[in-house]
């Protein structure tokens, strides 16, 4: 049995960064434990088209409903250098300033358990899987903070299909790249490595649920988790691991990360939900990035991140308090 982390616990994490963002000047001593964009940042205006720092990612709008936010994208800036990766440090800098070291190619990703037809897949033909498509999602962060982010890709069910699921198999697990090599956050006890997230079958297979290649009409940077990560728009963003090695199908429930590491914090479904607290802060409100600078009004947080429409009937029946 793996021990359990120690060396770090998630309420240190936050609580050093509240005093960082606090030395920096950019929160207050009275702010909560979500940890909040630099001042600069916050006001900046991004471009709302390729921003030209990656290979281009040609894409088609998609036509799942609910896949195009009714709302601005969060700056370039922003979105790629304000992070959670683990793997490179806990700061929200640490993954656009180490990311890089991460080797990119040759990517494979081994997709296998309870399958008909186990796969080993290279990037390019993950790539070739299935049209590309651009949908404008939003981000809910478990701290509190949230984004907009245009991500080019296609819908998880796509390679979902093409593995063959048996009828046995219940959950997805998605583990993470855990590269000692490139990644120096691994040193740390705060989770267990790899990485490993996980969906119930009919999440995995719902069309919001994206596999991402890309952002901003761009192949994916380092940071935001290359070469390919998952997007489930209506869960907190610790639920879409980040630079995928294994998709494997099983028939339990998995062990992942955050629910492994604080049990009593952060849930295996993780959906977002305003009437449901973190044990140290609340769900209600969130801090969108990149509108309106530190003094703007904080936005009511929405049920299940606005997308209620589309999967709130994939609970029916269940205690979303019992199960967060």
């Amino acid at each position: 049995m793996q021990p359990r982390p120690s060396e770090i616990t998630p309420r240190a994490i936050v609580e050093n960064r509240r005093q960082w963002l606090q030395r920096a000047g950019w929160v207050t001593a009275g702010a909560a434990g979500a940890a909040l964009a630099p001042a600069a940042w916050a006001t900046a205006s991004g471009p709302a088209g390729r921003p030209g720092q990656r290979p281009p990612l040609a894409a088609r709008p998609s036509a799942v409903a609910g896949a195009h936010a009714p709302e601005p994208p969060t700056p370039y800036e922003l979105v790629t250098g304000y992070n959670n990766f683990y793997e490179f440090g806990t700061d929200k800098e640490d993954p656009a300033r180490l990311a890089h070291r991460m080797r990119l190619r040759p990517w494979t990703v081994q997709v296998d358990g309870l399958v008909a037809r186990p796969l080993t897949l290279d990037l390019d033909a993950l790539l070739k899987l299935a049209p590309m498509e651009e949908r404008l999602y939003r981000l809910r962060c478990v701290e509190g903070w949230s984004m907009v982010i245009p991500w080019v890709g296609y819908s998880l069910s796509a390679l979902i299909e093409h593995a063959r699921p048996l009828g046995s198999a219940k959950f997805v697990e998605f583990h993470s790249l855990a590269d000692r090599e490139t990644m120096p956050g691994l040193r740390s006890s705060v989770l267990l490595w790899p990485y490993v997230e996980g969906l119930r079958m009919d999440e995995a297979r719902h069309p919001l649920t994206l596999l991402a290649f890309g952002l901003y009409g761009e192949l994916l940077p380092p940071q935001n988790g290359a070469p390919l990560r998952l997007v489930v728009p209506w869960k907190y963003g610790f639920k879409s691991a980040k630079s995928i090695v294994r998709i494997r199908f099983v028939e339990r429930q998995p062990a992942t990360a955050w629910s492994v590491a604080a049990p009593h914090e952060y849930g295996f479904y993780a959906n977002v939900n305003p009437d449901v607290p973190h044990p140290r802060w609340s769900q209600a409100t969130e801090r969108r990035l990149g509108q309106g600078g530190l003094w703007a009004p904080r936005l009511k947080t929405q049920p299940f991140n606005g997308y209620a429409e589309q999967v709130a009937g994939l609970y029916a029946g269940m205690d979303l308090r019992r199960f967060y």
